[in-house]
């Protein structure tokens, strides 16, 4: 899964998301370039995190949690 993936599938899933939406992430100072993703645990459920590389404005350099569904968790 690449983090271009995960977006594709979170807007497939939340027609009225706005995690991703160009004005979300320039207000953050944040670029898909930024991102990676991993799996998070073996069994089902299993989540994915969005991770940042580099922390963006302000120091933020948490991680966003979407469940098999893709739908924002944390």
């Amino acid at each position: 899964m690449t983090p271009s993936e995960l977006k594709r599938k979170y807007h497939e899933s939340n027609n009225d998301g706005c995690y991703f939406l160009p004005e979300t992430m320039k207000y953050f100072g944040d670029t898909m370039r930024n991102y990676g993703v991993r799996q998070v645990g073996l069994d089902n459920p299993y989540y994915w995190e969005l991770w940042r590389k580099q922390p963006v404005k302000g120091g933020r350099q948490g991680s966003a949690y979407f469940d098999s569904n893709f739908n924002l968790i944390s």
